[in-house]
């Protein structure tokens, strides 16, 4: 919801109104799809309605066990509808609601009580006990405020100590509780466990940005579509037109002959235009109507994050998570739609008089008109047992993408002997297309649009074992493209891929054609890597034999500069490092043979693992679970600590068959949460489920070295192969 506050006395009237008795909101009450409403008039309107749907967006709505009275208040309405009353009878000559203007006019305004107080009715007012905590704004402060001020909201009550200020929060039952509540209901335990509201609002805050962040790049794509939805219904009529004029003219050459056939074409213009228009109307309402629903979550998270409580964060948090979810996971079709209506002569005047019968065509013709000669197609290296998507991209005349009918686009795939072998093919996006296929050997692909082939059809799709990858990036030596003695292994925020070699470098490679991008020196052994959420490398110095008391932690910009330089004392052989989003990392410390959490700064948290870790090499963070997993190639297994520092489980057996761990080295996690880790002996790549459970092999790196490991956007598993001085991509999915 967006607050339209826009000064000292200023509010649109439009925002504190509900859409349904268009006067200002009473008790408001916010239904799961985020639009707030009246509480009499959602009982009044639950009451002709079954199943209930929203006044607003017609989201059906499943209603508490308490019906209306167990939907949750918009505190933030009621904050300013409160502020708006202050604001409008807080003038000169007022008198106070307490004493009724026996003493001078009202000066303060009590939050909770909702009354106007005179300077002696609020000293008064402030000596009760029970009135201990309640919120007083002067006179002063609501003159010099431009907005509403910070401090104008009710503070939230436990409804078990009417007295007492809801302060904690217990995670385990989900619930605001009060001092009192964390002695009696909710001591620390087993099954209680009271925090400060404030840690639990600011990760509610960033879950709310991340839920914004969410919505911004649907919302923009919707509202880009909507005004070119909106441009193409503008121009629509000129198109029919300017076709009615075409065929006129066409068929006033054929005079009395063509006559009927004259009226027919120009009638089935009108009724084209009329089916397209339609059409447009349609898909125009459906955007619009995402778009609404999108907006309106984005701004309920905006409003909550920069007016609401830390108690209103809270309880608004998961409702806002559960309508995004649903608005991101049922999106209108934004692809392209017939947006004109077009005249074609046929057959030249002189030659039509024996084809009278089919003179005239009518077409509705879709924005583009797609050039075979200019569209390409992305071969991706096959691998045994794993499915293939090959893409292809569909452009005009100008090169700009561009969709056509599905039934214009054709993908054949034969097998060495010749016989077909079925793919599957879809538009993912405005000229984008998946086809789709599942190697068994060596084929070849043939691709036509339009009837035409593509550039370089038919294409060879050669089949390969997975112990094969599918791209090797670097050889030996210290020149451009070459690496020496890699690492560890990252994807920027570009796609790219990022290698950090112990000769001191960093190197950045182009994903898909493994080309040299850029490169930029380390000053020191660089050992573990990993990126932050603005894009910089975060690079670990080893403590050798060469660089004793070198040991450091070095932060580049994305173009290689060094931004700064970290030496905390509690570091002494930094290996592997991840980094959170809120820009806290964890280290690898191979001589203190545990991890430490440090802040941005570099300053110590604390230290993890102390007492259970032998060699800890890299780690791999799962922020979605606040777990963080740690190779320890001495114990031959994988540690799985929270970020309070507690064991949380650990797996691996020493061994050499599938499922086994022998000096575990890189890992990394999906985005499903299964983990991925390396062996460095045998070089076996492995996966396994979220609690550790063996679930299988994807490839086994031979005789490389492999160390660190990244997981890229197009599914393939980043090697760094230390001994072969190179980075090998494997297929993952």
């Amino acid at each position: 919801m967006a607050s339209k506050f826009k000064g000292s006395a200023d509010f649109d009237e439009q925002f504190l109104t509900c859409p349904v008795c268009m006067l200002h909101f009473r008790d408001p009450r916010v239904l799961p799809c985020l639009h707030t409403f009246c509480r009499e008039c959602l009982r009044e309107w639950a009451t002709k309605q079954q199943p209930l749907e929203c006044p607003t967006c017609r989201t059906q709505v499943s209603l508490p066990d308490q019906g209306v009275d167990g939907l949750r208040t918009n505190f933030y309405v009621n904050n300013l509808l409160d502020f708006a009353a202050v604001k409008k009878g807080a003038g000169p000559g007022v008198p106070c609601q307490v004493c009724q203007g026996k003493a001078e006019g009202a000066r303060s305004w009590c939050v909770q009580c909702a009354v106007l107080l005179c300077e002696s009715c609020t000293n008064t007012h402030r000596r009760f006990p029970a009135m201990k905590g309640h919120q007083i704004v002067t006179q002063e402060n609501l003159e010099a405020s431009e907005g509403v001020p910070s401090s104008f909201q009710r503070k939230a009550f436990c409804p078990k100590h009417e007295d007492q200020v809801l302060t904690f929060y217990c995670e385990p039952c989900q619930t605001l509780v009060c001092v009192s509540c964390t002695v009696v209901n909710h001591s620390r335990g087993d099954k209680h466990n009271p925090v400060e509201i404030g840690s639990v609002a600011e990760r509610k805050k960033r879950d709310l940005q991340k839920l914004i962040a969410n919505v911004e790049p649907r919302e923009k794509d919707v509202r880009a579509s909507l005004n070119e939805v909106e441009r193409e219904l503008s121009e629509l009529p000129v198109s029919a037109d300017a076709a009615i004029e075409q065929a006129r003219a066409y068929f006033d050459q054929l005079m009395a002959l063509l006559q009927d056939r004259k009226k027919e074409v120009v009638t089935e213009i009108v009724s084209r235009r009329q089916e397209v228009g339609k059409c447009l109307e349609t898909q125009k309402e459906a955007i619009e109507f995402e778009l609404a629903g999108l907006t309106s979550a984005s701004e309920f998270c905006k409003q909550a994050l920069e007016h609401g409580s830390d108690v209103h964060v809270i309880e608004v948090e998961g409702q806002a998570r559960k309508r995004v979810e649903k608005l991101l996971t049922t999106p209108s079709d934004l692809t392209a739609r017939p947006s004109q209506v077009v005249f074609s002569e046929g057959t030249a005047v002189v030659e039509f008089r024996d084809d009278v019968a089919r003179a005239g065509r009518v077409q509705v013709r879709h924005t583009g008109k797609v050039d075979a000669s200019k569209c390409s197609v992305e071969i991706r290296p096959a691998v045994v047992n794993f499915p293939n998507v090959s893409l292809l991209n569909t452009v005009d005349q100008n090169g700009q993408l561009c969709s056509v009918p599905k039934d214009d686009v054709t993908a054949t795939l034969t097998d060495a002997s010749g016989q077909a072998v079925p793919t599957q093919l879809q538009e993912k996006g405005r000229g984008f297309w998946e086809i789709f296929f599942w190697p068994t050997g060596n084929h070849r692909l043939e691709v036509r649009v339009n009837g035409r082939s593509v550039v370089g059809s038919p294409f060879d799709v050669r089949v390969q074992s997975r112990d094969t990858p599918v791209l090797t990036i670097g050889e030996e030596g210290r020149g451009e493209g070459e690496l020496l003695y890699p690492t560890d292994v990252a994807v920027d925020m570009d796609g790219n891929t990022a290698v950090v070699e112990l000769g001191n470098r960093v190197q950045i490679f182009d994903t898909k054609t493994g080309q040299s991008l850029r490169c930029f020196p380390v000053d020191g052994e660089a050992c573990g890597f990993d990126m932050d959420s603005n894009g910089q490398f975060i690079v670990t110095l080893d403590n050798s034999l060469l660089s004793i008391g070198n040991q450091a932690i070095r932060v580049y910009s994305r173009e290689g500069k060094l931004t700064k330089t970290l030496k905390p004392d509690c570091i002494r052989d930094p290996r592997g490092v991840a980094v959170l989003q809120d820009g806290r990392m964890v280290v690898a410390d191979r001589t203190q043979q545990c991890c430490l959490l440090l802040q941005p700064d570099g300053s110590l948290i604390r230290d993890i693992g102390k007492g259970q870790l032998q060699d800890p090499r890299y780690i791999a963070m799962d922020e979605s679970r606040d777990l963080f997993f740690v190779t320890d190639i001495n114990a031959h297994k994988v540690f799985v600590f929270d970020l309070e520092g507690q064991l949380k489980f650990m797996f691996g057996e020493q061994g050499w068959n599938e499922g086994e761990l022998y000096n575990p080295t890189g890992i990394t996690v999906d985005p499903a949460g299964n983990i991925i880790v390396v062996n460095c002996d045998n070089g076996r790549l492995q996966v396994f489920g979220p609690d550790g459970t063996y679930l299988r092999t994807v490839a086994t790196v031979e005789g490389r070295g492999p160390q660190g490991i990244a997981l890229t956007p197009d599914n393939h598993i980043a090697v760094a192969c230390f001994n072969g001085h190179c980075v090998e991509f494997y297929r993952y999915k």
